[in-house]
């Protein structure tokens, strides 16, 4: 009998060790910022870089625009519209 006693005296106190640190072990860090990990971070920086290509390419079909280029014109004179909004942009 007082092995069977010893025995559940020491599974109760293991039980209330690991209890007791469970509550740390599982605890959530402070850091309320995580780092990226390298996926979301090249991810991040593809989207700027596409978002910048945009802004680059929009800003430069606006410049031609205000030159006298219009994309919806017809097909007929493209080149050579283009070509003069583009003299005309780059002050020639």
């Amino acid at each position: 009998m007082p092995r069977v006693r010893v025995a559940s005296i020491t599974v109760l106190a293991s039980l209330g060790i690991v209890l007791g640190a469970a509550p740390g072990a599982f605890a959530q860090s402070t850091d309320t910022t995580p780092s990226p990990t390298p996926k979301q971070a090249q991810k991040a920086q593809r989207k700027a870089d596409r978002k910048a290509a945009r802004a680059k390419n929009s800003a430069e079909l606006s410049k031609l625009e205000k030159n006298g280029y219009n994309p919806a014109d017809g097909r007929s004179d493209y080149p050579d519209n283009l070509h003069r909004a583009q003299d005309k942009a780059n002050g020639q």
